[in-house]
């Protein structure tokens, strides 16, 4: 995906459906593109088709505009700043598929922005009921479960 320049700058999510598309873009026709069709997993609904543009910009224009770049940030502002879009995003669920992945793609640009590695994602297999928990808290806007496992992952040694 990063074969031309890695993304220094603000990640926007016009960059976002660009990576979704040249990564699935050979698998499914609509890689890259908003889904049109509700979806669900474990019996948790992800939001409304019908609300994904409105969804989408605000994402793009209250977290993505507000937290990337990355650069100049604490190792605290990074755990809240990965915490904060990858639960808005997962909790938005703009592709059919792939969502998670591109989730922890750009938790993994925005990390190495702020000069750290990409995280490391196996307390999160290892404990997914209470990653599960911690992005359900996101509902009520409670990002701190998340930034513990999103700590827990950059912290790693």
């Amino acid at each position: 995906i990063f074969e031309e320049q890695f993304p220094a700058g603000q990640i926007t999510v016009a960059l976002l459906k660009s990576w979704h598309r040249r990564w699935l873009g050979n698998i499914y026709e609509w890689a890259g593109q908003e889904r049109t069709v509700n979806i669900s997993k474990g019996g948790f609904m992800f939001a409304p088709s019908t609300q994904l543009p409105k969804l989408i910009h605000e994402f793009d224009a209250k977290y993505l505009a507000r937290y990337t770049p990355c650069t100049n940030m604490s190792e605290e502002q990074i755990i809240e700043a990965i915490a904060v879009t990858h639960v808005e995003l997962i909790l938005i669920h703009p592709f059919r598929e792939g969502n998670g992945r591109l989730s922890r793609l750009l938790a993994d640009v925005m990390a190495v922005q702020g000069g750290h590695r990409p995280l490391d994602y196996q307390s999160w297999e290892q404990n997914k009921a209470e990653y599960i928990s911690a992005i359900h808290a996101g509902m009520s806007m409670d990002y701190g479960p998340m930034c513990y496992w999103v700590g827990t992952a950059l912290r790693r040694d």
